[in-house]
């Protein structure tokens, strides 16, 4: 039998039905743990993503004439069927993806928190009202869908970020698109699939797989009112300048290089242990990953070398099926080729290499994508794996003389995502907190991804757009505001007026 008819496919989902897709093209989807192909995903062509987008069109009109209650109790019930299936849902994703089942079900609940956040949309989305602010003139506003809008989200979190876009568009009203990164593309699918058992109608929530000829297409589509991407740096921005030229909202999230300062008087113990899960949880597949510490003077950084070194023992890397496994492998074979050219380079630039995760093979899974622990001391900003998203499990100790030559490595980073500094002082941190150039900041906290009713979103080249992921924030960016006026006659007549009219 081929490969070809022995492979399953991961279908798109459009308008309520899985279809297997009509391009003849296909991408390969791997379970990263066996390095072997598990499935095939069809690359949309321009006719194929015309019509998710005319089925959203429909969708959109169903689901906007509900109101934002009864959308609301759909969400809720989504988030029940999500709940219900969390375990297929997130040995699925693990098998995709190549993280831990553990790891894979946080991905899912993150996601999940950010719907019941929305699904508070009735009271989030009101609008305002003044009285009298004129003679018998009243204002109000009310906030309203965009229509068609569409999410393109990357491998590392396939049900964290669909979710987080999908829950607060779908909340406000609109209908979504979502196109999934090809490598795990199978739980999108069936995250669409409990929306439309859940009851929402046909075309409100579609799935589509591509690669650049979809995009492109959906970015300009008339029909399709607004943008959300996560990924690379470099394919952030050019989404954003497209859809900006097409003049559509965007907000585009890019890569990171996430510092963790950690000072002389920090708990160096809990700071070693946070560093061990930021840096190498997911095999470092996450845009909120610690790559780099920063120790505060050598004492401490000599300190937290030999701390980290003693935990590192202990770390197991293997399949991701397997409790046992600390971490599991990363994504794709191209993943674990670049991430270990990166390591050679920083040997070749003069980096400390304190150990070395390259060349790990795991008895039975032989051929699989595994990169072990990876430790660098005496990193400088001018090497490349200081100054690159690695993406990988790998953690650069940047050692600084103080505080503020500290504070300068994450401000002057052309990245500004996450941050974390590990101290007792409360002065270090509110100093900290208030001064550096990042988006998202912990004060002891190794991976301050915020909670569902705060908002997501990076600085600098980390982010482009200036509303971000989930929150209000999110809402806000998938709504327009109208403002409307009103007078009615009151048998008061004062004739025709030719001056612009005034508040009072």
């Amino acid at each position: 039998m081929s490969l070809e008819t022995s492979t399953p496919v991961i279908p798109h989902f459009v308008h309520g039905r899985r279809t297997d897709g009509e391009s003849g093209r296909f991408g390969d989807v791997y379970h990263p743990a066996l390095g072997q192909v598990a499935g095939r995903v069809p690359l949309a062509t321009k006719e194929e993503v015309v019509a998710a987008v005319a089925s959203a069109e429909q969708g959109f009109q169903a689901w906007s004439r509900l109101n934002p209650q009864r959308r609301a109790r759909i969400l809720l019930r989504w988030v029940d069927l999500i709940n219900a299936h969390a375990d297929e849902l997130a040995r699925t994703l693990a098998q995709e993806h190549g993280k831990t089942v553990p790891d894979a079900r946080g991905d899912i609940q993150r996601g999940v928190e950010v719907v019941e956040f929305a699904a508070g949309a009735p009271h989030l989305l009101k609008g305002e009202f003044s009285s009298e602010v004129g003679r018998g003139v009243d204002v109000h506003s009310i906030r309203q869908p965009l229509g068609v809008v569409v999410g393109i989200t990357p491998f590392n979190f396939p049900a964290m970020i669909p979710l987080w876009k999908a829950g607060i568009a779908l909340a406000a009203g609109n209908a979504f698109i979502l196109k999934p990164s090809e490598r795990d593309p199978s739980v999108p699918v069936r995250l669409a699939e409990l929306a439309l058992e859940a009851g929402m109608p046909e075309g409100t929530l579609n799935v589509v797989h591509g690669d650049k000829l979809a995009v492109d297409t959906l970015i300009e589509d008339p029909r399709v009112k607004a943008v959300g991407f996560v990924g690379s740096t470099p394919i952030a921005q050019s989404i954003y300048e497209h859809a900006a030229r097409m003049g559509k909202r965007a907000q585009c999230f890019g890569g990171a290089k996430n510092h963790a300062v950690i000072m002389p008087d920090a708990d160096l113990e809990m700071a070693a242990d946070a560093l061990i899960g930021a840096a190498f949880g997911s095999a470092g597949e996450r845009c909120m990953a610690l790559s780099v510490a920063v120790p505060v003077g050598e004492e401490t950084a000599d300190r937290l070398v030999a701390l980290l070194r003693e935990r590192m023992e202990g770390l197991r890397v293997g399949p991701s099926l397997e409790e046992s496994s600390d971490f599991g492998p990363v994504v794709s074979k191209d993943a674990q080729r670049r991430i270990e050219e990166c390591i050679a380079s920083g040997v070749e630039e003069g980096a400390e290499l304190v150990e070395d995760g390259r060349g790990v093979v795991v008895e039975g899974h032989e051929d699989g994508f595994y990169v072990g622990a990876t430790l660098f001391d005496r990193v400088s900003p001018d090497m490349r794996i200081y100054r690159e998203e690695i993406f990988g499990p790998v953690l650069c100790v940047v050692r600084a003389k103080d505080y503020e030559d500290a504070l300068a490595l994450p401000n002057e980073h052309e990245y500004g995502n996450g941050v974390a500094i590990f101290t007792r002082d409360g002065d270090t941190a509110r100093d900290f907190t208030t001064r550096v150039e990042v988006g998202m900041v912990g004060v002891n906290v190794p991976i301050p991804v915020p909670v569902a009713y705060y908002t997501f979103g990076g600085w600098k080249a980390s982010g482009f757009g200036d509303l971000n992921q989930h929150g209000t924030d999110g809402l806000k960016f998938y709504t327009k505001t109208k403002t409307i006026t009103t007078r009615w006659p009151s048998g008061n007549r004062e004739g025709a007026s030719f001056v612009m009219p005034a508040g009072s």
